[in-house]
Parts: structure tokens; sequence; C-alpha cells
């Protein structure tokens, strides 16, 4: 008896009864067709649930009772998708006709496979979708050549300027290019071709009526409903200009049109964009040279004011159809998943080349490994995407329609609840509510950032000031009622950003951003500890990012990103300076990691070495600018964490210094690789790179590198390679090879790119100064040391290590630094030594006034601790080798206390002073001032401190305080 649609909740013996009557009605239609139908037991079962859960199977093999024969085992057994049998469309005769009929017939037994081994859990969800992809990729090219051969035999073939063949380029949009596609949905695609130009038969086409005219026969094959039913239904409304737009374009027409007419909606279009049937080597150029569209080079927010407009407009379709349970559409649907993955590419895929993974499940990979998406939210996300993909193909496979809605037949409810293993509706649609209401809440997570808006009535003095302003009507009273002390600068800098020719140049959209934007950041820079200075340094970064909408877009969508750069720019002018000359560096505000995680030598180097991995060509400039970028990032995400006193001084100068010791070693990596590129390798070394080292000294060699610190660096060889000849197609003798590596190496080190200069590099501390080699052999370097060297040269050598280059070399420069350093020395002369050098440095560069101690020079200060710790080290270093363990002078106070060279009491008192000493001069820094600080009773304290630890070993290079 036939099953009522009235019937709410089928038993399970109704749908036994259901599935058993029409599997006996196929056995009768294989017998009344002289089929021998395969009745195993484990094909039976399987058959029962694919009729159970597809009326398309059961219309299909009725149809066409051959698909249940002696073939029905080797094809649903085969993992291979369509692509393995594509070579059965070969040879299907010239015929229109044939060859759309023999384009259905494959495709609906394709998917009787897809529908076969989905129901029996034998592919997994991915690999259904990369099925489906496959098989419409089949149909593609195969139409495509059917189309292109018949115009080719009446008009030729279509040929570029220099005389080439060209094929048409179709490239799969949507699901279709992320490989994903639907078991039953439309396919999006945009046809291109590379070149104008003419055919070459008797009958000549231009080339763009000649792709037109292939195009729409391409259309025709498959689109084109027949007695068979169609096999794709088309949509080309994604092309430019959409369905006014010609129907196939040059590269040069889209290039055109994607740079002066290309919409936010159609960057979402091209994430997944793949040449699917065609020239595919040209369709990958294409999608190339459009990376710029859809990938910007910066950091780029306004993609959260495209996402938002279109999911308002998709908002307003769900209401207006009453698509609530839409599972594509509705809340907490497919759609959702993809914004939120494609969102992240949109803003950072233009830095990060791993984001512009086409399909989904694989960028959101990608978003989990680089910690954009922790990985308790990715499996939330990954998970509910397989369930509402596998449940919306399960719909689709009913009856081979593209619908995304579940059904409202009571039957097909409890069919579709059983074929996914359900007990039945119900538990079903708990187990969907519960998916759909943990994405809705990620979706919501990212997207509710509102921004901030006065309510109506309630517009703020601040917002009406600026208002006021664009009229020309605002008053100076306004803002000192505000708060503001120096309103009358501050009015006439707002003036001049109104009137600057990068906010009259503005378009709409980035002014109304701009108008939007400025009464928050008036009231949150008032609401500051330094309201006059914060926004003086807000108005320079506004003229600075003026022309770069994505920043203002992020400082106008995310209100805890817009009160981190308040507080930054009314706390440090050093890191307002830095992000105004970067503002690449507005995302470490937006990044809320930066709260726990700080850069650290060993991440930075990986972080580097991935991004420089991903660069497609290695081209020096371009690695600079991301070593730059980089250790911008670095530098800033460390002077915030030493701001917000997440980090003590000392850490943070540690944390610079491996910083510093980071990008020498990235760079010593590229210049060795140009080197070895152009030159070859030295006969005679046998290591990885070229056998060169390179040292730091000072505040690098002693791991106590400051925010604005210059690098002290000398370069070291192996003097037995200086004969030697390099192998390459440009050979150079050893001293030449090592002298033009150490200049490449600080030319890479002080190049000025668009993100700045890594630092500024003095190397006169290599042997003889300025007059001697920019690079030494050790061995010269040793002889040197021993022989000709001043005092202070071993002082400086305590400080110095190797922070780069050949391991063996660098061990054997240790041993050379201690064997010098454990030089006797007659202790009388060695601190007159010492004291003369000290006091003529001080007579030269020391600042302090009777008010102010200058914290590097000042007596007690920075200064007379290193050289009161180098006068140790050289003094007792011969007795204690322990203590050239260490060039740092924390860590050199606490060795020397250790072993006694300086009493437990007096080496407290010196670590005191020299934490709050470094601390203080930090902070100078941090605020842009120089190194000047009032003399406090702390500071006088840690001076006098000093001051007493240093003439009670006898020395006497310091006078009491001023």
């Amino acid at each position: 008896m036939p099953i009522s649609s009235s019937v709410i909740h089928p038993s399970t013996l109704v749908l036994t009864e259901f599935v058993d009557e029409r599997l006996s009605r196929l056995v009768q239609r294989c017998r009344e067709s002289g089929v021998a139908f395969y009745d195993d037991a484990g094909v039976a079962d399987q058959l029962k649930r694919v009729l159970l859960a597809s009326d398309f199977a059961y219309d299909s093999f009725l149809r066409e009772p051959t698909l249940l024969g002696p073939t029905l085992i080797g094809l649903i057994s085969n993992p291979r998708t369509a692509d393995a049998r594509a070579h059965e469309l070969a040879h299907i005769a010239a015929d229109d006709a044939a060859r759309s009929k023999a384009l259905r017939r494959f495709r609906r037994r394709e998917s009787l496979r897809l529908i076969w081994r989905d129901v029996n859990g034998l592919d997994s969800v991915a690999a259904t979708l990369a099925g489906s992809s496959t098989l419409a990729e089949v149909c593609l090219e195969t139409a495509l050549r059917w189309s292109e051969s018949a115009l080719s035999t009446r008009y030729g073939l279509p040929r570029d300027s220099a005389g080439n063949a060209q094929r048409m380029v179709v490239l799969g949009l949507g699901k279709l290019g992320g490989s994903e596609l639907n078991f039953s949905s439309d396919i999006d695609l945009i046809l291109a071709y590379a070149e104008n130009g003419q055919t070459d038969g008797e009958r000549v086409l231009d080339n763009e009526t000649f792709f037109a005219r292939v195009a729409q026969q391409l259309v025709r094959l498959l689109a084109e409903v027949t007695a068979d039913g169609f096999a794709y239904r088309i949509d080309l409304r994604l092309r430019p200009f959409g369905s006014a737009g010609r129907i196939a374009l040059s590269f040069a027409a889209m290039e055109q049109y994607y740079q002066r007419d290309g919409r936010d909606w159609e960057r979402y279009a091209w994430i997944k964009a793949r040449p699917v049937a065609g020239d595919i080597h040209a369709g990958e150029r294409l999608i190339e040279s459009l990376r710029p569209f859809v990938y910007r080079r910066y950091f780029d927010y306004t993609a959260f004011a495209g996402l938002r407009e279109m999911k308002a407009l998709i908002d307003a379709e769900v209401v207006r159809k009453d698509l609530a349970q839409h599972l594509k559409l509705g809340p907490g649907g497919i759609r959702e998943i993809e914004f939120i993955v494609q969102l992240q590419q949109l803003i950072r895929g233009g830095r990060e080349p791993s984001l512009r993974a086409r399909g989904l499940l694989p960028a959101l990979t990608v978003c989990e490994q680089l910690g954009m998406l922790t990985s308790a939210r990715a499996k939330r996300l990954r998970d509910g995407y397989n369930f509402l993909r596998r449940l919306e193909n399960r719909v689709q496979m009913m009856r081979d329609e593209q619908t995304h809605e579940l059904p409202d037949d009571a039957m097909l409810r409890e069919r579709l609840a059983r074929a996914l293993d359900y007990p039945d509706w119900s538990v079903l649609m708990l187990h969907v509510d519960i998916v759909r209401s943990a994405v809705s809440e990620e979706f919501s997570a990212l997207m509710d950032t509102p921004r901030d808006t006065a309510p109506m009535g309630n517009v703020t003095p601040l917002a009406l000031y600026w208002q006021q302003l664009i009229n020309q009507q605002a008053e100076i009273g306004s803002l000192a009622a505000a708060g503001y002390r120096d309103a009358a600068d501050l009015h006439a800098a707002l003036e001049g950003l109104l009137l600057s020719p990068a906010v009259r140049s503005m378009s709409p959209r980035a002014r109304a951003r701009l108008d939007r934007l400025m009464p928050s950041l008036l009231e949150a820079a008032v609401a500051s500890q330094a309201p006059d200075v914060c926004l003086a340094r807000l108005l320079k970064l506004l003229h600075a990012i003026a022309r770069r909408s994505a920043y203002l877009a992020l400082l106008d969508e995310q209100p805890v990103a817009r009160q981190r750069l308040v507080d930054v720019f009314a706390s440090s002018a050093l890191l307002a300076e830095r992000v105004i000359a970067h503002p690449l560096l507005l995302d470490e505000l937006f990044d809320s990691r930066n709260d726990i995680v700080i850069a650290d030598g060993d991440s930075v180097r990986v972080e580097m070495s991935r991004r420089l991995a991903t660069l497609q060509e290695h081209d020096t400039e371009v690695e600079i600018e991301v070593v730059q970028e980089e250790k911008h990032s670095a530098a800033f995400r460390l002077g915030l964490a030493c701001l917000k006193q997440q980090q003590d001084a000392r850490t943070t100068s540690r944390g610079l210094s491996d910083l510093a010791e980071t990008v020498v070693k990235v760079v010593l990596d590229l210049a060795e690789r140009g080197a070895i590129r152009q030159h070859g390798r030295l006969n005679g070394y046998s290591g990885s790179g070229t056998g060169m080292a390179v040292l730091g000294y000072g505040s690098l060699g002693g791991a106590e590198l400051g925010f604005a610190s210059d690098l002290d660096l000398v370069f070291l060889y192996d003097g037995a390679l200086v004969n030697s000849e390099s192998d390459g197609a440009k050979p150079l003798d050893g001293m030449r090879y090592y002298a033009r590596l150490a200049q490449r190496v600080v030319h890479l080190l002080t190049t000025l790119t668009r993100a700045g200069r890594l630092y500024e590099i003095d190397v006169r501390l290599r042997p003889d100064g300025g007059k001697g080699l920019l690079v030494t052999s050790l061995q010269a370097f040793a002889e040197y040391q021993r022989e000709r060297a001043w005092t202070w040269e071993h002082q400086a050598l305590v400080r110095a290590r190797c922070v780069a280059g050949d391991v063996a070399l660098c061990q054997r420069f240790t041993e050379v630094r201690a064997n010098i350093l454990q030089q006797l020395h007659d202790p009388i002369r060695l601190h007159a030594e010492i004291n003369s050098m000290r006091v003529r440095w001080r007579t030269e560069r020391d600042r302090s006034t009777p008010a102010q101690l200058d914290l590097k020079q000042g007596a007690g200060a920075l200064l007379d601790i290193e050289f009161l710790l180098q006068a140790l080290v050289l003094e007792h270093a011969a007795q204690q080798p322990s203590l050239l363990a260490h060039g740092n002078s924390a860590d050199l106070i606490a060795a020397m206390a250790a072993c006694d060279v300086l009493p437990k009491a007096s080496a407290a008192a010196l670590s005191e002073a020299h934490a709050r000493l470094l601390g203080t001069a930090l902070a100078c820094t941090l605020d842009a001032r120089p190194r000047l600080a009032p003399r406090s009773a702390e500071l006088a304290a840690s001076a006098r401190a000093v001051i007493d630890v240093v003439r009670s070993v006898g020395l006497d290079f310091v006078s009491p305080p001023i």
C-alpha cells in the first residue's frame, strides 16, 4: 500500500515496506529488461539504503536497469573519481544530440556512484564533495573540447598576436572552485581567453566572437533540458558586469574591469576561483594577475564592511522568503562558516600566501595553524561544516534538486533521518539545532563588534564639534570644554586634517568612515592619561593612513583595537612613532594574543622563515621587507609588554637582543645564499654556509639592547681559506669573497625600503677600527688582541659574543676570547687605564645636570656599572674562568657574587641599582625622551650604591653625584 504524505511518524515497519516495495519493483524491471540483477546480500543491503535515501537513484535505476547489471560492483567499489573514466566520452559521434545524451548519461551514472558510496559510508564528506567537483570538471572539459572542435572546423583556430593557438579558460568559482561542489548544484563560471586576435580559417572570426560562440555551445551542451534531462545548470552572472557583460572576456578586459569597477562581493567570489577546464596554465596566470584585487598588500579590514553588507542582504532575503531553516543562508548555516574563514583570508591573505587556499577546510586549517582561530573554535566550525554539508548533500540526493531547505513532508523527513542513521526526525533536528547554534555563536563573536554610534537625540559634544568642523562652524571652546588644554593648536590641526589632499580626495565611503570614526577618537583621547599629546599623535597617524581605507576600517570596526591604540599613543611616543611610520603595526593592536604572547628569538625566526618560504621568487628586496615587517612587529610587541609591565626591563632588553640576533642570522642566510648563487663556495670549506662568523659587541653582545640601539658588529672568517677560490660562475679569492659577503650583510641590515630600515650598524670595533678591514681572519683577530689591542678593546671583548655564522668558527672565537681575557694584568696599571678612559668618556659625553642624571654616562649610571664589571673580569678571569661565560651585566653580577669577586651585599645593591637604571632608561626611550631622568630619591640611592661598589674594589672613575 502506498505511503500517504499525511503520515506524521512512519514506523520502522512502514519504511521497511517502502524500501522492499521499491527493491521488488527494480528486480522485476531488471527481469523485464533481461538484466542479470546482482542480489548478493551485501549489495542488496547497500541498495536498500540507497533506495531509502534517494528518489533520484530509484528513478534512474527504473529508467536504466542496465545500471544494476554486471558493471555495478566495479563502479560502486571504485574509489577513483570520474576523471578515471573520462575516456569513455572520447569517441562519441560528432553529433550534438549524441554528445548531449552521452554527457547526461555519464553524469547520471557517476552521480549514482557518489550517492551509493556516500549513503553506505564508503566515502567521507570531503571525498563526496571532491567527487562531485571532479565530475563537473570532466563534463566541462569534454563539452568545451566538443564545442571548440565544432567551431574550429568552420572558422579555424583562434590565434594570439604571436600566432599561437588559444583555448578558452573556464574558471570555476564558489564551491566548484573550492573542489567542494554540492551533489546537485549549479556551477558558477567565468569564461575568458588570453588575447584578442582572429581565427586562422577560411572564414575568419575575431577571437571575441569565436569564444562567445564556444561559450554559448558549451552552455547548450550542459544546461539545455532534453529528454535525458540536463547535465548542469550554468550560472554566468558572476562575470564582469553580470548578465549585461560579454559572455567571454579577454584577460586585459578582465584586469581593467577589476581594477576600476571590482566590488567587495566579487573579491569574496574570487577567493575560490580556479581554472577547471580549457587552458589551465593561462587560467592560473590570470588568477595571479588578479591577486592584488582579491588580496590587498596590507591587512585589509575593509573586508568587515563588505561582509557586513553581504550578510545584511542575505538576512533580508532570509526574512523575505522565510528561509530561517535554510541550511546555507539561515542563521548558523554554511554561509556563516564560509564568511568566518573568508574574512580572515581577505584581511590577511595579501601577506599570508598560505591563506589563499581555495577550499574552505584547507583555509580553516591554515587559520588554526596561524593562530587566527583557536583549535577549539576551528574544531567546532570544521565539525559543523562537515555535518551541514553532509545533510545538504543528502537533501539534494533525494531528488537531484538544488535545494538547501529541509523537507516539509513527514515521510521525506523520516527517510532522511534514517538514512543518516538517526532514530527519527526529532533527534536529527536536535543535532541540527546544536550545530547551527554553535556556528551562529562563532559568527556573532566575529561580527558583533559594532561601531560606536551615539543614540538618536543623544549626540555627544565632541561628535557635534566634528560635524560643525566639517561645516566650518566649530568653535575652539568646544575642545577646551571637553578637556583639551591646547585647544587652539589642536583645533588648527583638525582643520588641517580636513583640508589635507588625502582627506579631500577620499572616496565617499572612506570619508563616511572617517567621519564616523573621528568622534570616537576625540572621546577616547580626551579620556586618556595625556589628552593633548594623544590626539596630536592620532592626527599624525590619520594623515599617514588617510589614503589606506583598510586602516580606517580597522579603527572603525574594532573598538577594542581603537582603545588599545589610544592607550599606546597616550603613554609612548616611541611606539606611536613606530605605528605612524609602519601602519602595519595596527594589526598588533587588533590581535588580542599580544596580551599573552611575547616575541622570542626562536618563534620570530620560525615565522620569518615560514613567510620567506612562501615567497614565489627570491627577490632580496621583498625578502628584506618581510624580515623588516616581522622585526617591527616583534619589537612592537616587546614594547607593548614593557609598557603594560608584563615583563621587566631586563627581560625586555634580552628580548630585543634575541630579536636582533635572529635578524642578523636571517640576513646572513640571505647574504650567503646570494654569494653562493653568484660566486659558489670556497674550495676547502665543507660547512653548510660560507664559513663566516658575525660577532655582536656592546649592547647586542651584552644582551642589553634598547628600542633604538644600533648594532656593533665584527666579521670574522677562517684565515686558512684566504687563498682559496670559490667554485661558482664568478670565482673570487677568499679575502674578496668574505669582504663582499660582509658588505652585503651590512647593506641588507641598513637598506631603506617601504617597511623602513632594520638597524643602524657600527663596525668600528673591529681591529684597527675605521682603518682596518671590514672582515678579519680569526687568526689576525687573535694576534691583534694579543699584540696591539688597547685595554678598552679588551673591555669591549668582555661583552662580545658570536651571534651568527659558522658554528665551528664561533666556537674557536669563544676560545680565543677566553685566552685573551684570561691574560694576567698588573692591577694598578689596569685600574689606572680604566679610570682614565672612563673619566675621559664622562667629560666628553655626560649630559647630567644638577636636576637630572644621564642614565648612561652619569656618575653611578649604567656605563659605570659596565666599566666596573669589565675591570673585574679582566682582573679576575684568570683565577675565575666562570666569569667568561657571561657578557650581560645582570648575569655578571650574579657570577661575581657566586665566586666572591664581589661581596654578596655589594652584588645585591649593584643588581638592584642596575635594574632600576635600566628600567628608567627604557621608559625614557619608550616615551622618545633623552635618557635623562630627574634625580629622585630612588635614583640617587641607586647611583650612590654604584659609586660605593666602584670605590670598594679600588677604582676611582666616579665623583659624587652633583
